[in-house]
């Protein structure tokens, strides 16, 4: 397993890397594998545990945790989330602020590459969760590398068993925390778990679950190549918003105009997730009877010979943010001091007079961010009235066509 954590590792050119560790025995591990190439290559490295306030003994093992390091003389945080208002998917967002919190704590630390210790049994449990939702190519598809602005996770054990991690840290003498909801049958990832060993006798183990997602990664990227040369000939941008050509969309084959559909709805909004597959096969159906739609906080209208998509105006009417920060996931505004960044909206639309001189809807043009003061519109740099202001995309985001081989 060393092996394959250095074969994973081999490309890795940076002076720190970052482990994400929570305390059961496969981020134990990874803290001692990672810690022992590390010191062999004079890397820095640095330890990180998120206690999401959700059960009472995270704190304890965030506590063991910090020995451990200690122990190792590895540098250790322990981050705090408290962020859940009791509405929505719990564990999604739960998932999206460790992230964002472990990206924040690497960019403050110089660290631009944080390891997790995801092992081929996730990759195979996964696989299951998702195969019985019916998921297509991208769900189905290899975990990968994931980007957080200018931090990217890698996950250097997916070609590891959680059995031989196990090992290892017994012939080490180390402990480690066993989480009491990897055994509960709530959850469907305990399930499929425990469902696994049964199928190993008709050949579909650990390796092979594995090596169907590999598989499908590659036909991922290949559809991800067809779409991006389909938009670099079929799409292009006003502004903010993508202008589809709709002759050209409606001749793909179903699944392309599906993943353009998805990548124009999540560059939109700067969602993380795409849309549910039925949500996005009903859009396809209005794009296709030349009916409006709105989806995932975006907008589809048609104009003339095209499929005119924009970000929802009400989907960010009561977004707020301070200058310098980011704003709807997708913007940064910096300028003169004062103000705060929120969505142009009707005030403001009323307060350019030239609006209409960009060739985009009204409701479009609402949705820009502007900086605004006791009420008062100060500037809209995406309507050209800069008046000092900048604006620039948030950290990680790339521009519409790049990021259709990026994502």
């Amino acid at each position: 397993m060393r092996a394959a954590f250095a074969a994973a590792m081999r490309d890795f050119s940076e002076p720190a890397l970052g482990v994400a560790v929570s305390g059961g025995g496969d981020s134990i591990a990874l803290l001692r594998i990672a810690g022992d190439w590390a010191a062999d290559r004079g890397i820095r490295l640095a330890a990180v545990t998120v206690d999401h306030g959700l059960r009472p003994e995270a704190a304890q093992e965030a506590a063991f945790v910090a020995e451990t390091c200690a122990a190792l003389r590895v540098a250790h945080d322990t981050l705090h989330w408290g962020g859940w208002d009791g509405r929505g998917n719990l564990q999604a967002q739960a998932r999206a602020a460790r992230y964002r919190l472990i990206a924040d704590w690497a960019g403050a630390r110089g660290i631009g590459v944080v390891a997790l210790a995801h092992t081929c049994d996730d990759q195979a449990e996964t696989f299951l969760m998702r195969l019985a939702r019916q998921a297509g190519v991208d769900g189905l598809s290899a975990m990968a590398d994931r980007r957080m602005g200018d931090v990217r996770f890698m996950r250097p054990l997916l070609s590891v068993s959680r059995a031989a991690l196990r090992d290892e840290l017994q012939a080490l003498g180390q402990g480690w925390v066993e989480d009491p909801s990897n055994t509960d049958v709530r959850y469907d990832r305990v399930r499929m778990r425990q469902q696994l060993d049964g199928l190993s006798d008709l050949g579909i183990t650990l390796g092979a679950l594995s090596a169907v997602a590999h598989n499908l990664s590659q036909a991922q990227e290949a559809l991800n190549w067809a779409a991006h040369g389909f938009a670099l000939q079929h799409v292009r941008m006003n502004g903010p918003d993508v202008m589809i050509d709709r002759a050209a969309f409606l001749a793909l084959p179903v699944e392309l105009q599906r993943r353009v559909m998805v990548h124009t709805l999540k560059w939109l909004t700067g969602a993380d997730y795409a849309p549910r597959r039925q949500s996005v096969a009903d859009v396809l159906d209005a794009a296709q009877g030349l009916r409006p739609a709105t989806l995932h906080g975006g907008r589809m209208t048609h104009r003339k010979d095209t499929l005119y998509l924009f970000r929802e105006y009400a989907a960010v009417a009561d977004m707020r943010a301070a200058p310098g920060q980011v704003w709807d996931r997708r913007y940064c505004l910096s300028g003169p001091e004062g103000g705060h960044v929120a969505a142009l909206g009707q005030v403001g639309l009323d307060a350019l007079p030239n609006w209409r001189d960009m060739g985009r809807p009204a409701a479009a043009v609402m949705a820009d961010p502007a900086i605004w003061q006791d009420g008062r519109l100060l500037a809209a740099p995406v309507s050209d009235m800069a008046d000092g202001w900048h604006i620039d995309w948030a950290p990680g985001r790339t521009d519409y066509h790049s990021a259709l081989l990026t994502h």
